[in-house]
């Protein structure tokens, strides 16, 4: 094979400022249970559809293990930690008072945290803070400029945002995208019999706790067995997904086992260079720098080797060796090192010499409180799916 491109800053910087340059950079990554190859994992499961699974013509079935969504907003919080802080600022909101074993203490959320990040609902019921987010959208539709937005939060311009709320309607794709899938998958089944105290419970006991119940299920309290061999869907679903189907158990009702894998699982990690330079700025070297800085957090974020704890029953590790590859427009992809230790130096160094643009507009004020007459305020405000709907 082909020896990995050592890294330096000219290459990044082609990687950021040349329109003829490589249009990607791409990862393969695979993964294995920490119990093992062909052990059993449990994808997320969705309302109704329970795993999303998609069954190929030659029968080969496909899991979803971990959506683009889910793995983007497992990377952000990455900028909390102590060695990446300096590179992003640290927005917090105040949401309320808690009290916790007789301490108070006040409920904070950072900005890193929120599944729709600058363009979230909880960002525009902050009185102080709402104003500089509709401001900073407001720029990047109307004139282009990612500035404003980058100096208040660059990683919506990492990981994508959609401003539905804040009525520029703005959407921009993601720099780095990444997804989890589990190849030659076969669903297993699970079923479960919870054995509660009724049957140790004289005759006067259990009237007693019947006439109590009413309208309530006893098993929901714990007094009275319960199986599980059927998952509950909507009502709406119930209609055409009933328990028993042509006399047997209808496998779209069981009780979800996770899944079997016979073949990989693998993360695919991209980097979009495309997507990255058609970010502009209020000048042409404003723009420049806005890409480099991004760039540099897209890196990192894309090179870290993030937990891969992703629920109960879906532990995984990461097993071989990792080949980035830059993707060019035409020809033959070459393989380039980004993970070596020399590699991470320079990206770090890089990263550290780019926000040094950027800091100087960070906002002075990084605590914001959130307001629940603001929040009721959006609630009456219709989105944009909504008023085309109506």
């Amino acid at each position: 094979m082909t020896e990995p491109i050592t890294l330096t800053r000219d290459i990044i910087n082609g990687w950021a400022d040349n329109p003829d340059g490589p249009v990607a950079l791409h990862l393969k990554q695979k993964l294995i249970p920490v119990e093992g190859e062909g052990g059993v994992i449990f994808p997320p499961t969705y309302a109704d559809i329970g795993y999303n699974i998609d069954e190929l013509s030659d029968g080969t079935k496909v899991a979803t293990i971990d959506s683009v969504g889910s793995q983007a907003n497992r990377m952000e919080p990455m900028f909390k930690r102590a060695d990446l802080a300096h590179l992003v600022p640290q927005i917090e909101i105040e949401l309320h008072l808690k009290e916790d074993d007789g301490e108070k203490h006040i409920e904070r959320l950072s900005l890193l945290d929120l599944a729709h990040r600058s363009a979230d609902a909880v960002v525009y019921s902050c009185p102080k803070l709402a104003p500089s987010v509709t401001k900073a959208f407001r720029a990047l539709k109307q004139r282009g400029d990612a500035g404003p937005l980058c100096r208040l939060a660059p990683t919506s311009l990492l990981f994508g945002v959609w401003d539905s709320r804040g009525g520029s309607a703005e959407k921009r794709p993601r720099l780095v995208r990444s997804i989890i899938r589990a190849w030659d998958v076969q669903p297993l089944y699970a079923a479960a019999q919870f054995n509660s105290i009724w049957k140790a419970l004289d005759e006067d006991q259990q009237n007693e706790l019947k006439k109590e119940a009413k309208d309530t299920k006893l098993s929901a309290k714990g007094f009275a067995d319960a199986p599980a061999t059927f998952r509950k869907v909507s009502q709406r679903a119930e209609k055409e997904m009933r328990e028993f189907r042509d006399g047997a158990p209808n496998p779209l009702r069981r009780v979800l086992g996770g899944v079997v894998t016979n073949g990989p699982i693998e993360r695919e990690i991209t980097v979009n260079l495309v997507a990255l330079r058609a970010i502009g700025g209020a000048t042409e070297s404003d723009a420049k720098a806005i890409r480099r800085y991004l760039l540099s957090l897209a890196l990192l974020a894309a090179t870290a080797d993030i937990d891969m704890y992703l629920r109960e029953g879906c532990h995984l590790r990461f097993a071989g060796q990792d080949i980035w590859k830059q993707i060019p427009r035409r020809g033959e992809e070459t393989p380039v090192d980004l993970i070596s230790k020399a590699a991470q130096a320079t990206l770090s160094a890089y990263a550290g010499e780019a926000v040094k643009s950027f800091k100087s507009g960070w906002p002075t004020e990084l605590v914001y409180k959130f307001d629940i007459n603001e929040a009721k305020k959006l609630l009456a405000k219709k989105t944009d799916d909504e008023e085309e709907a109506a």
